[in-house]
């Protein structure tokens, strides 16, 4: 039976940061042991140095994980350059709780990639009935990576998480596994717990702008071309911008909205899935987190206020009808980078993560594993998707028969 603990902080110097949150979970939890440490941390920690100091530690522990443009914990939100959270998982139990990876994924690759990583992940134990997926933030298809993993796992099996992400920059984002630290590298986690469920919530507040544009030309994840001019140029020129602007400062700006099947729109209260842009190559193509064939139709987005707060009210209100009555034992939450510090002077974050944490107060804290990423996972329609600029929230509850 799986067992969480967590803790977090924005301690400048990193060995005292993975220390101080390290040492908070093991107080709690006396003698038991730390099976895995899935850690989040932003861009300016000593990556090498937290995964050493992490390791000493707990040196029989897994480790995995990746970076991210700020860090959400029970309470508190820190986006500083050094900010850390971690999520410690405890079981006695052999191979209740296993890791896979692949290395080198990227868009062109990324069903391949994915499907062998969860070949393995399976391998290791068939009666996985929940996953964590991490990914790179930039040039991957996420909805490839879904796909491969499906073709193992079945269509049917929950899987939660996002994709790493830096400090908004769009420049380079890290993952982790153990001491090691890699630039292009999936991790999949597999929960092998039957005693758990996971119920997912997911919600955005953008709308779209004007009748849209047409892709004239892409390549998987690769778009050339739209409306038969320079796919980045085009957008550039739409939101009045020089062609050389870097994507980085254009995420909170520059989101674009794909139409969704109708049977959709009430349950994502909305008509369009959005998509990020954190690539542009020197001949103006770029690359979306997901496939996107030539012909399709995409709109500039902009963020709603009122959306947000409302989308995230009927958010909340269901989920808590969905887990009436039943014990949260951890949530993990991956949020868009672009709803952090990108939205400051704009949304009270503290206030968004505040109602988000309403579904779980109680008389002590619940286990709490939030990132700003680049992307996140979580399913809509009974089907595992990718997302962009939501709040995704994955809280993992106790089924009543178990209840420790």
């Amino acid at each position: 039976m799986l067992e969480f603990l967590s803790a977090a902080n924005d301690v400048v110097n990193t060995t005292k940061a993975v220390q101080q949150a390290i040492s908070s979970i093991q107080d709690q939890w006396n003698e038991k042991s730390i099976h895995t440490l899935v850690i989040h941390a932003t861009i300016g920690h000593q990556l090498k140095e937290l995964l050493s100091e992490a390791k000493r530690l707990c040196p029989d522990s897994k480790i995995v994980g990746c970076t991210c443009a700020g860090v959400i914990g029970y309470n508190k939100v820190y986006e500083s350059m050094r900010a850390l959270s971690i999520m410690a998982i405890s079981t006695d139990i052999p191979n209740e709780l296993v890791i896979s990876h692949s290395h080198n994924i990227l868009g062109k690759n990324s069903f391949k990639a994915s499907k062998e990583m969860a070949r393995n992940l399976k391998s290791m134990n068939s009666d996985i009935n929940m996953l964590m997926l991490l990914v790179p933030g930039m040039d991957i298809a996420a909805d490839q990576v879904l796909q491969g993993i499906e073709s193992e796992f079945g269509e049917s099996i929950p899987i939660f998480g996002g994709s790493a992400s830096d400090n908004m920059k769009s420049i380079l984002s890290y993952q982790f596994l153990d001491e090691q630290v890699f630039e292009h590298t999936a991790l999949l986690i597999g929960f092998a717990d039957k005693t758990l469920d996971v119920h997912m919530g997911v919600h955005h507040g953008s709308i779209p702008l004007g009748d849209g544009f047409t892709v004239t030309k892409s390549e998987g994840n690769h778009v050339f071309e739209i409306e038969n001019k320079p796919a980045w140029q085009f957008l550039m020129d739409e939101l009045n911008l020089a062609h050389e602007t870097h994507p980085g400062p254009c995420i909170p700006i520059a989101g674009l909205g794909e139409y969704l099947d109708s049977t959709l729109h009430e349950e994502y209260n909305n008509k369009h899935i959005l998509r990020v842009i954190t690539k542009v190559n020197p001949d103006y193509s770029f690359y979306l987190p997901v496939n996107c064939p030539t012909g399709t139709r995409l709109f500039l987005t902009q963020r709603n206020e009122d959306l947000i707060f409302s989308g995230l009210e009927l958010l909340t209100s269901r989920m808590k009808q969905e887990v009436k009555d039943k014990e949260i034992v951890a949530v993990f939450h991956t949020d868009c980078a672009a709803r952090g510090r990108a939205l400051f002077d704009i949304i009270n974050k503290e206030e968004i993560i505040q109602n988000m944490q309403d579904l779980v107060r109680g008389d002590s804290p619940v286990p709490w594993l939030g990132m700003y990423g680049y992307g996140e996972f979580a399913q809509l329609g009974n089907r595992n998707r990718f997302h962009n600029y939501t709040s995704s929230l994955y809280l993992l509850t106790r089924k009543q028969e178990f209840k420790i």
